[in-house]
């Protein structure tokens, strides 16, 4: 797939709007799960610690997983 680096934020906004509502959700959950995953990361580096067992961020990562599900859930 080819990257369009000179296509504004309002060019894709514009995009966006004009596809079937279905199209939307599905491109606004794919956003989510990019960000969710980017948050999750990020969380996860900056709590690197030999004293985090992994069942607290185990844990944790269920925790965020059931809110999108609830989330998803409600949309529906």
């Amino acid at each position: 797939m080819e990257i369009v680096e000179d296509i504004s934020y309002d060019q894709v906004l514009s995009l966006v709007r004009r596809l079937p509502f279905q199209q939307r959700i599905k491109l606004t959950e794919e956003l989510e799960k990019e960000s969710i995953g980017t948050q999750l990361s990020s969380l996860l580096c900056s709590f690197h610690s030999n004293e985090l067992p992994l069942e607290t961020i185990d844990t944790e990562v269920e925790i965020v997983r059931q809110q999108i599900f609830d989330r998803k859930n409600r949309e529906n």
